[in-house]
């Protein structure tokens, strides 16, 4: 299908890098067409950023047309056919048309240059991304139907949904990827190719299996897109502790669907996200990950009671190491890992708080223990609420409601966003005239303890509190150990304490 594209149905006009680079080609007596998600994108009203074009024309020919116009360009992917460059703040890449071929038990395609552009659209993931624009003429080229596609909200494949998750099986997941981001829903075939291929999914790199879940969490409904995964047994490769949520049915309704009820809080997460101004800009990946992992550990830790109940004692603290686990396998960075799976660890923390009530030390401990994570816990612990009944979840928030008041309150009198003992590392050794060593951390716990406890005090008071403390340890010379240990240089380098506590020891 060609015809002449109507660029005034959109909502902004085409950027100048576009007709400049085809009239260029031209002129070299060469083809180039806008192609793929660009051009998906002009028939949802937007222009990306990142513009991809196809040509005829081989990487040696691309530079040449190029030189003198790109602000810059560079050559790493010229092996299979691409040319990026920079031009007026877009990026660009031109790629020769491909008719690769795939090995079935490879992720990577033997390269092979083509000659015609509806060769290249074919071997591209779906219909939607299979459209170009042809250069400078302005000539929409749909072969596979696209535009109908997107306009019926559709994912379909250009030639067998088989075929095309053989030759790429990441295409699976970009599948759900999409239902995420656009709202599209995946053809009946495509589903099925999707269920009996799952387990190819496998040969795929777990730095691309992550940059597409990362994708999908971070789309506008990402509960369609994890569904997706679930139901098609994708999420059984990738995120299988997410398909474990799925308990068996419940017939006598002793407990709520966890999967669903997962699902339900990552929906609700979402929708508490913050503008960029605000603590937590949308789409925010860590609390949306930490809402969709919160429960991963109950099947692990599910008990039926004498007395009918269902508990899932700990679960918190076993999803945490589960969610870390995963998230390691899947090659995410340190710091994201570590945030997910301390929310993951903290979202029961709060339950309890309308019954019983805190003291001031206790709303201390949780804003600490949440560190730079607690306006995402507000958010995780209010979404994890899914509760029919009404007077139950009205209590919840109320509750809720205090607790920030009452931290809010606390914050006006102390600097609660970073809590430390009232005497540093430095201080304590010159105080009780000991070395960097074990001591040191010690001392630093029990202060760290102490200001939780009772709140900020005078530097002089703290001191008084520290030398009786040292009155007690062993050792202490005037204790009645003898005398000081002499910490040797080697035990000075290998002990972190001096400075204060790690992590792992202000949990203790």
């Amino acid at each position: 299908m060609v015809h002449l594209f109507d660029s005034s149905a959109l909502n902004s006009p085409l950027p100048d890098v576009i007709p400049e680079l085809g009239a260029r080609f031209e002129a070299a007596g060469y083809e180039l067409s806008l192609v793929g998600g660009p051009v998906r994108d002009l028939f949802l009203g937007r222009v990306s950023p990142d513009l991809d074009f196809t040509t005829n024309a081989r990487p040696d020919d691309i530079i040449r047309v190029i030189k003198g116009w790109a602000d810059t360009f560079w050559e790493i992917g010229r092996e299979f056919g691409t040319i990026g460059m920079r031009k007026d703040g877009y990026q660009v890449e031109v790629t020769t048309y491909r008719a690769d071929a795939y090995d079935p038990d490879s992720r990577k395609p033997a390269v092979a240059f083509g000659d015609k552009l509806e060769d290249d659209l074919f071997r591209r993931d779906f219909t939607m991304n299979a459209m170009a624009l042809r250069l400078p003429s302005m000539e929409l080229v749909d072969p596979f139907g696209g535009a109908r596609d997107l306009h019926a909200g559709m994912v379909r494949t250009p030639g067998a949904p088989s075929t095309s998750f053989s030759d790429d099986p990441l295409r699976m997941m970009r599948a759900a990827r999409f239902a995420s981001q656009l709202g599209v829903q995946v053809a009946p075939d495509v589903f099925e190719a999707m269920r009996e291929m799952a387990g190819r999914i496998g040969i795929i790199s777990a730095e691309r299996v992550r940059d597409e879940l990362t994708k999908l969490i971070c789309g506008k409904a990402p509960w369609t897109g994890i569904d997706l995964l679930v139901e098609s047994g994708l999420a059984d490769h990738v995120l299988p502790e997410v398909s474990a949520l799925r308990l068996e049915i419940d017939e006598h309704h002793r407990h709520k669907d966890v999967y669903q009820h997962s699902l339900t809080v990552l929906r609700q997460a979402c929708e508490l996200e913050t503008g960029s101004e605000g603590p937590v800009p949308a789409p925010d990946f860590v609390l949306r990950f930490a809402a969709l992992m919160h429960d991963v550990g109950k099947p692990a830790t599910r008990r039926f009671e004498p007395n009918g109940s269902v508990s899932f004692l700990h679960h918190d603290g076993v999803g945490a190491k589960l969610t870390a686990k995963r998230m390691k396998a899947l090659r995410f960075d340190n710091d994201t890992t570590k945030a997910v799976a301390r929310l993951v660890e903290l979202h029961m923390r709060f339950y309890g708080y309308g019954d019983a009530g805190w003291t001031d030390s206790a709303v201390r401990r949780y804003v600490n223990d949440a560190g730079p994570l607690l306006q995402r816990l507000h958010r995780l612990t209010r979404s994890d609420v899914t509760t029919r009944n009404r007077r139950k979840a009205e209590r919840l928030a109320f509750a809720y409601d205090d607790l920030e008041q009452r931290i809010a309150a606390l914050a006006e009198q102390e600097e609660l966003a970073a809590i430390r003992p009232d005497l540093d590392g430095e201080q304590i050794m010159a105080l009780l005239q000991i070395r960097p060593g074990p001591v040191v951390g010690r001392a630093y716990r029990f202060l760290l303890e102490e200001r939780m406890e009772n709140g900020p005090r005078s530097e002089a008071e703290t001191a008084e509190l520290l030398h009786a403390w040292w009155a007690d340890q062993p050792e202490n010379p005037i204790a009645g150990a003898g005398t000081i240990p002499d910490t040797t240089e080697k035990e000075s380098r290998e002990q972190p304490e001096a400075a204060g506590p790690n992590e792992k020891d202000s949990k203790k």
